[in-house]
């Protein structure tokens, strides 16, 4: 099988040119169901062999050979098609020589795969070899065997199934047991672990950042870019030159442009190549993330430090300990305790009419935020508003308008977007609810109570040490969810167990030169498929990665380039982000720059300020494209040369978002205006959420780009898996919701609920009235039939 030799990829040190992940495919299952054989030959290092999901493996198209000299025909005869397809088929009968196959790598699966393409070749050729036309010849004269085609047809197999010439090679090359090993440098050095283990504001990452700044070279490895900004501001306020280093976006210290001793960087960013004196790993706990898990763990076992400064949470204490043993490294723990008391109060919130300066409402949906900030503006107070998909400039700015005591502005609707990356002056968390969507390992979104780790993390943000508030408070909005918070806070944190992996580029690569037909997202299922790893370790979920492989599959790039767009970082619920990056890698592949002047026309710059809500989200999704042509402007110079003027106009949009933001509660009314009367919700693709666990929901993630067409929900019951469309798991949500109110009027129950707005139920009641005067809630006549039909003509139009 002729091979094209991909040289190895090797990335610049601060490239951070890595899988990203996470939606619901077989690359997300870490050990997939084992084929009905195995082969004999693919023994694990631990003694144990175990067989691939040969459903990953697709078959390469051989074309039946066209009219030739037939060398066979001349030697012998012209083969007689009826005959040799009767052989063929008592050929794939044998049971011996299935056995062969087994033994040779070839399940049921491949076995039947295998011989379908080899009948094909033999019955639609022309002519075939002339080794191979003897011996059909000799068959259907009866001078041979069937037994005898089985050479041929492992041939013909192996043609087909280039990976079943080299299951070893792909086994070594999968193998992920040993970790620290793919870091030489960091092995080759004595390096110091300290591990500042304690709660939200308790200090612990104030103290690792003192020996950052005292230490003559350093790295800060954050989760968030805002956080890697406040150390990069922190640091240079303190005359301790730093760089800024995100996916986006490099700022020196130095006017010459020349690297700092000091860099703050997003944890996926880190050079595991670059010598430091001290290196921080901020919220350690998030080694366990099944999306970027694999970012923490790379750094905590590459970063070349003399000393590494962990700080997180106490239930990560034995899993990084586990991990520096396989290392031959110790780990010095230090216990932090709060600074400033905590305390979960005996009563919720109930109504909105309750609310006290520095209030935060925590929601775990865009909905929620909408519908909550719309009832607190009726009732003349200002608030602001902090979400995830706000531009990072805007969540500073209504940060600092919250905190401000000289604003208006005291009360704070967020998402848990607030549990980090955020210096809030909050006084009390109250959950609206404490059920929230998560990702499970399979990819598949669930909708499940909060983990008492979320719960803590949140709900430590009150009170925070410097504040004026020198004591935090927690509650909920609603009684039945404060009596499950007090039993989830009540809880310990579930310990950390397993540390993220996903595979290198050089693992991709090498994989790429043994299958060189294979495309990059069955590259990665069967790299995923064959992977081993320990009981410390688990494979992340790259569903994302496969997702843009998958888009981006019919655009002829080499996969190097094919490698870099798809570990672009986007929300593929964003259809406007995800077409972008689909012209992106078709402008790419046809050598022509995406410049300033292309950009601008295909987001239609300049834009106005949001006249609706769906106007903000749209905004959101320019700033996002933005985002990614500056990311891959770091990657691509030559390509994406205008990264200054993107800058530039995107600083801008950033100002026309935060407008649109603070006038928020306007965009909701004037979004409920133009939709139907009487609908409640603003943005259909996110879903209000049930203020309590009910029953588990799985909602399948694989088709969620399409924020257009109806989320697919599935309701585990016992001996059933039934699917519910998103307007009828809206409907179940609802109703539930107002049931476990109990008391209280309907009126009441939906303005809770953010069903209802009291204009909304003022027009309700002048309607009844009017209409109940005019006796249409009575034995109305013919007359008044037609004219309410009239009516309701009018009001559809």
């Amino acid at each position: 099988m002729r091979r094209c030799a991909w040289p190895l990829l090797r990335l610049p040190a601060r490239a951070g040119l890595v899988l990203r992940h996470g939606g619901a495919t077989a690359a997300a299952r870490l050990w997939p169901a084992a084929a009905a054989s195995s082969f004999s030959s693919a023994v694990g290092g631990d003694g144990s062999s175990r067989a691939p999901d040969t459903s990953l493996f697709v078959p390469v198209p051989l074309k039946p050979v066209g009219a030739e000299e037939d060398v066979g025909a001349e030697l012998t005869r012209p083969l007689d098609k009826g005959e040799v397809l009767k052989n063929l088929n008592k050929f794939y009968k044998r049971k011996e020589i299935q056995r062969l196959g087994a033994e040779n790598g070839l399940d049921a699966r491949l076995f039947h795969q295998a011989f379908i393409s080899f009948r094909k070749y033999i019955m639609e050729s022309s002519s075939v070899s002339a080794d191979l036309h003897i011996i059909l010849n000799d068959i259907c004269c009866d001078a041979g065997h069937v037994d005898d085609l089985f050479p041929f047809f492992l041939r013909h197999a192996k043609q087909i199934f280039p990976m079943l010439d080299c299951m070893d090679d792909l086994r070594k090359i999968s193998d992920l047991r040993l970790p620290p090993n793919w870091y030489p440098d960091a092995r080759a050095i004595q390096r110091k672990i300290i591990f500042h283990a304690g709660p939200t504001n308790s200090g612990k990452t104030y103290h690792a950042i003192q020996r950052f700044l005292s230490a003559k070279s350093g790295i800060y490895c954050g989760p968030l870019k805002l956080l890697a900004h406040e150390i990069f501001q922190k640091s240079n306020n303190a005359n301790v030159p730093c760089d800024l280093v995100t996916g986006e976006e490099r700022v020196y210290a130095n006017e010459d442009a020349r690297q700092a001793p000091h860099i703050a960087c997003t944890i996926e960013m880190c050079s595991t190549n670059t010598p430091y004196e001290v290196a921080v790993i901020d919220e350690i706990q998030m080694i366990r993330d099944p999306a970027r898990g694999w970012a923490w763990t790379r750094a905590l076992l590459g970063l070349c430090a003399e000393e590494i400064h962990v700080c997180g949470e106490a239930a990560a204490i034995d899993l990084v300990t586990e991990l520096m043993y396989t290392t031959g490294e110790e780990v010095e723990v230090r216990n932090y305790e709060r600074l400033t008391p905590l305390t979960v109060l005996d009563y919720p919130l109930e109504s909105l009419d309750n609310l006290r300066p520095g209030d935060c409402i925590v929601c775990f949906s865009k909905n929620d935020i909408y519908s909550i900030s719309r009832q607190i503006e009726a009732r003349g107070l200002e608030c602001a508003v902090i979400y995830g998909s706000l531009p990072p400039g805007t969540k500073l700015e209504q940060a600092k308008k919250f905190n401000d005591p000289d604003d208006p502005c005291k009360i704070l609707v967020a998402t848990d977007a607030v549990g980090m990356g955020l210096n809030l002056c909050i006084r009390r968390i109250i959950f609206n609810s404490i059920v929230k969507p998560t990702i499970n390992e399979k990819g598949e979104k669930e909708i499940d109570s909060i983990t008492t780790s979320q719960a803590l993390q949140i709900a430590g943000r009150a009170g925070r040490y410097g504040s004026s508030f020198k004591q935090g408070e927690v509650t909920t909005m609603h009684h039945d969810d404060l009596i499950q918070l007090k039993e989830i806070l009540s809880e310990p944190v579930c310990p950390v167990k397993a540390a993220g992996l996903h595979p290198t580029p050089e693992q991709i690569e090498m994989f790429a030169y043994h299958l060189p037909d294979a495309t990059l997202s069955n590259l990665i299922d069967i790299f995923v498929s064959l992977s081993q790893v320990d009981g410390l370790y688990f494979v992340c979920n790259i569903d994302d990665f496969k997702f843009l492989a998958d888009m981006i599959q019919h655009i002829p790039l080499n996969l190097r380039s094919r490698y870099v767009f798809c570990t672009a970082p986007l929300n593929r619920k964003e259809p406007f982000v995800c077409t972008t990056l689909l012209k992106f890698a078709r402008q790419f592949s046809r050598n022509e720059p995406l410049t300033f002047d292309w950009l601008c026309q295909h987001t239609k710059w300049p834009l106005a300020a949001p006249k609706n809500i769906k106007e903000l989200v749209h905004l959101e999704a320019v700033h996002d494209v933005f985002d990614l042509y500056l990311w891959l402007s770091y990657r691509f110079m030559d390509m994406f040369p205008d990264a200054v003027l993107v800058r530039d106009i995107q600083k801008k949009l950033d100002d026309i978002i935060q407008v649109g933001v603070s006038n928020i509660t306007k965009l909701i009314r004037a979004s409920q205006s133009a939709a139907v009367p009487g609908t409640a919700e603003v943005v259909s693709e996110d879903l209000p959420l049930p203020r309590t666990k009910r029953d588990t929901r799985v909602v399948s993630d694989r088709h969620s780009a399409r924020s257009t067409e109806a989320l697919s929900i599935a309701v585990d019951v016992p001996g059933e898996r039934r699917a519910k469309n998103l307007k009828a798991y809206r409907s179940s949500t609802r109703q539930e919701g107002l049931k476990s109110y109990g008391r209280g009027s309907l009126a009441n129950r939906l303005l809770r609920e953010g069903l209802l707005t009291q204009e909304m139920l003022r027009q309700l009641e002048s309607e009844w009235q009017d209409q109940h005067r005019n006796g249409r809630y009575g034995i109305g006549s013919k007359r008044d039939d037609q004219n309410s039909s009239k009516e309701m003509e009018k009001e559809k139009k």
